[in-house]
């Protein structure tokens, strides 16, 4: 694997086996220096073994791993050096006080910063005499955001850190992950199933179905060229006629005489292309959220696999 310019986490060819089940599929992510990277699929599309691998605490079945310039199997100590890592629950012991697992840090991270650990305490308002056990679900992902940060990584990857929380601390801690992203240059990969959060922090973005990499590519850039089309066809027509119409519909919905049709790869001719062909006087086009983009392409997926 050469060392890509521009990128900070890449891989080639990524997969892992749990014995006949394949996870994880020759995956080839490209993230950016700098970007805000969605990672996002359904429950147990792979993203959370995928994040173990490239952390470093899941060796791959095969392909390889790049952080920066750096090779993670071959110095795995420099890679993770530069990677700050939120789990999607806090690991430190329960019976533990904050000040008591800051200084345990402290004490086997050595590019740890006491001071900015120290300022982060005081910007999350997080009690350092407070047991583990004893903080709310927001403030724990808060103080895993900290235990992150406070060796100031250039890459920070965080897998469904805001799981179980509410709507309020979610907000609160994507606030918080924005702020750390503009306060120092830093590339974030974010895995959530909130994609209303997703579309509003990142910029970058990738689409993992069954441990194989659907999508890849800028966040606007998908938004804008996925669009839902409404017709009303003047006599019936068949999804498989359709389909042969165009190779970039996603997916196809009916309720009535109705047909929407999510198109990727949108263009005005493209679906003045469908209008006609379906013999159509209705014709709408609506932009999609990321949370309908992504439900669109991949029922598109299941429904064209099975």
């Amino acid at each position: 694997m050469s060392d890509t310019p521009g990128l900070a986490i890449e891989t080639t060819g990524l997969s892992r086996r749990f014995g006949k089940h394949l996870a994880v599929d020759g995956l080839n992510l490209a993230v950016p220096r700098g970007a805000i990277y969605g990672f996002i699929g359904l429950n147990g599309a792979g993203k959370s073994t995928t994040i173990r691998m490239l952390i470093g605490l899941l060796a791959p079945s095969a392909g390889s791993v790049r952080i920066r310039d750096t090779e993670l199997a071959r110095d795995p100590v420099a890679a993770k050096a530069r990677v700050g890592y939120v789990p999607d629950r806090p690991t430190a012991y329960p019976w533990m006080r904050v000040r008591e697992v800051l200084a345990f840090c402290e004490g086997v991270i050595p590019s740890w910063s006491p001071t900015l650990a120290s300022h982060l305490l005081k910007k999350y308002r997080i009690d350092p005499r407070s047991r583990i056990r004893s903080l709310s679900k927001g403030t724990g992902a808060k103080l895993s955001l900290l235990l992150a940060l406070a060796h100031d990584p250039e890459i920070l990857i965080l897998d469904e850190p805001t799981d179980g929380l509410d709507p309020i601390a979610r907000d609160e801690f994507f606030e918080e992950v924005l702020r750390a992203s503009l306060d120092s240059p830093r590339t974030v990969l974010i895995s959530s199933h909130s994609l209303q959060d997703i579309q509003r922090a990142t910029d970058h973005l990738g689409f993992l179905h069954n441990g194989r990499l659907i999508f890849q590519g800028a966040t606007d850039d998908l938004l804008s060229s996925t669009k839902r089309l409404r017709l009303m066809p003047q006599s019936p027509i068949d999804d498989g006629t359709l389909r042969k119409l165009s190779p970039d519909i996603s997916h196809i919905a009916r309720e009535g005489r109705a047909v929407t049709l999510t198109l990727r790869n949108f263009t005005p001719a493209a679906a003045e292309s469908l209008r006609s062909a379906s013999h159509s006087p209705v014709f709408d086009i609506a932009d999609l959220s990321l949370d309908d983009a992504f439900k669109d392409i991949v029922k598109g997926m299941e429904t064209t696999c099975s």
